[in-house]
């Protein structure tokens, strides 16, 4: 075989390779709404059974709950996480549309940040506050005004979890009617 129909072989089955390899329609990402990924993709459909709904990252005061119409829900961090989760933005979305244009427009809200009583005080007080700065940026850019939200850390100060479930719950953001 002469160099010239090795080269070409080659060439042909590197090309070959990365069409085998490359080839064929990407799959949607699930997170990927359809119309970016075009009409055809769908996303896979769950089996139809009733799972309760995860827990979210902020417990919301009784007195916001009440005067704003929002369900009662508990909401709390996954550990050693400071993120607003997608199952937070129901009951954060309902706080900014009530302080924006609800009942309570033109009131301040209290953010106080809370950490399970794992790892070092300062670094528990710190997660805590950003914990607490995620919710005030979500509900700012909700439109709600920054500096109607107070945010504060407690850090594991009020913690009582002495096991995962008890650590859980201490991993939150409590959403309180400010003065």
């Amino acid at each position: 075989m002469t160099t010239h129909r090795r080269l070409c072989l080659s060439v042909a089955l590197g090309c070959l390779t990365t069409v085998v390899a490359c080839g064929g329609a990407k799959p949607a990402d699930p997170g990927t709404p359809a119309s970016v990924t075009g009409p055809t993709a769908q996303a896979p459909q769950p089996p139809a059974t009733t799972v309760p709904a995860p827990p979210t990252n902020v417990a919301i005061s009784d007195e916001i709950r009440s005067k704003c119409g929002i369900p009662d829900a508990d909401a709390y961090f996954p550990f050693d996480s400071a993120h607003v989760t997608s199952n937070d933005r129901t009951p954060l979305d309902l706080v900014a549309k009530c302080f924006t244009k609800g009942p309570l427009a033109g009131r301040s809200v209290k953010l106080v940040g809370r950490a399970d009583p794992r790892g070092q005080s300062d670094y528990n007080m710190t997660l805590g506050q950003s914990r607490a700065d995620a919710v005030g940026t979500y509900l700012s850019v909700r439109g709600m005004d920054k500096g109607k939200a107070q945010s504060t850390s407690r850090g594991a100060m009020d913690a009582s979890g002495t096991d995962e479930t008890g650590w859980q719950k201490d991993r939150r953001v409590d959403v309180m009617l400010g003065n």
